[in-house]
C-alpha cells in the first residue's frame, strides 16, 4: 500500500519587511510579519522507491521551473530523508497556482508543504523540530511549516511568535509580466544602502490586531530599489491605493504587488486598468491541514 498525503500549500504577504544588517554568514537578518492566503499550490507526496518531481498548473512558466534537485521542495524533501534516515524515496506533484517569482512564497510554501506532509505521515515525526529543519531551506520556508496563520518572524525567518490573524479580508494581487529573483532584490538594496543598516523595531502586539493598525506599520524595504529599477511597481502600488485599499505594498522582494480591501475588489477591471492578470483572493486566518490517504 502506498502512502501519500496531499495538502494546499497556502502563498503568503509580507505586512511588515524589513532588511536589517547583513550576518557574518552573508545572509541579512530580517523583521518581517507573515500573513498567509487562501490562494495555494496543490500539493501530493506519495512514499515510493524512487525520487521524483513533477510541477504543472496554470501558473508554470513556459521554460519549467528548472532542473528537479535544484526544486525548493524536492529539496525540503531529501533534507528531511537525510536528517531521519526516512523515507527511501518519494513523488511530488505540484499543481502551480502561486505565481512564480511574486515574492508570495510559492517555492518556500510548496517546501513547508512537503515537509509537513512528511512528517503527517512518518513514523516517527518531527514536531516542533520541523522548523529547524526547514530554517536553512530559506528565509519563508520555516514559516510555511508551523500551524499559525501569521506570525512575526525576525532573524532569517526562522524565530517566529504566532499572533492572532486579523478579521479574513480581500486581497487583490497585480502580477507583472517579469519576475525578480530574491538575490537580485537584495543586492539592489546593498547598492543603494552602502555600509548603512537600519536596527530592528519594537513591535508592538497591539499593531497587529486590526486592518487599521496594520496600515499603519505595514512597509517593505524592497519596493523602494525595486520601483527604481521597474517603474511600473509604484504605478501598481498608487493604482491600489486609488480604489480604497486598506493597505497596497510590494509582495516580498518583488514583483506581484498586492492591496487589502475591505470589500471585494473588482479584479477585472484592474485587469482592464493595467493590462496585467490580478488575482483575487483573501487573507486566511487557518492552515489548511494536511489530508492523509492511504
Amino acid at each position: 500500500m502506498t502512502l501519500s498525503a496531499r495538502v494546499i500549500a497556502q502563498a503568503k504577504i509580507n505586512l511588515l519587511l524589513r532588511v536589517l544588517a547583513r550576518e557574518t554568514s552573508g545572509y541579512h537578518s530580517i523583521e518581517t510579519v507573515f500573513l498567509r492566503l487562501d490562494l495555494g499550490d496543490d500539493v501530493r507526496v506519495r512514499i515510493t522507491s524512487g525520487r521524483a518531481l513533477d510541477c504543472s498548473g496554470p501558473t508554470m512558466p513556459s521554460s519549467g521551473l528548472g532542473p528537479a534537485e535544484r526544486n525548493l521542495a524536492y529539496r525540503a524533501a531529501s533534507a528531511y530523508a537525510d536528517a531521519t534516515g526516512w523515507p527511501n524515496g518519494f513523488a511530488i506533484e505540484i499543481d502551480k497556482r502561486i505565481p512564480v517569482g511574486g515574492g508570495l512564497g510559492g517555492g518556500s510554501a510548496d517546501a513547508g508543504a512537503v515537509l509537513r506532509a512528511l512528517d503527517a505521515l512518518s513514523p516517527n515525526p518531527l514536531g516542533a523540530r520541523l522548523v529547524e529543519l526547514a530554517a536553512p531551506l530559506g528565509a519563508d520556508v520555516a514559516f510555511m511549516t508551523i500551524e499559525s496563520p501569521m506570525a512575526l518572524g525576525w532573524g532569517r525567518g526562522e524565530r517566529l511568535l504566532p499572533v492572532r490573524a486579523p478579521e479574513p479580508h480581500r486581497v487583490a494581487i497585480v502580477v507583472p509580466d517579469f519576475a525578480i529573483s530574491t538575490a537580485d532584490a537584495y543586492a539592489w538594496l546593498a547598492a543603494d544602502r552602502g555600509s548603512y543598516a537600519p536596527i530592528a523595531s519594537v513591535i508592538e502586539p497591539g499593531s497587529l490586531a486590526t486592518w487599521e493598525s496594520l496600515a499603519l506599520i505595514a512597509t517593505n524595504d524592497f519596493e523602494r530599489v525595486v520601483a527604481a529599477r521597474h517603474a511600473i511597481i509604484a504605478e501598481l502600488v498608487d493604482e491600489l491605493a486609488s480604489r480604497d485599499a486598506v493597505l497596497s505594498i510590494l509582495s516580498g522582494s518583488g514583483s506581484a504587488v498586492y492591496g487589502v480591501f475591505d470589500e471585494e475588489p473588482n479584479a477585472a477591471a484592474m485587469t482592464r486598468s493595467t493590462g496585467l492578470t490580478t488575482i483575487g483572493t483573501k487573507t486566511s486566518d487557518r492552515v489548511v491541514r494536511v489530508e492523509l490517504e492511504r
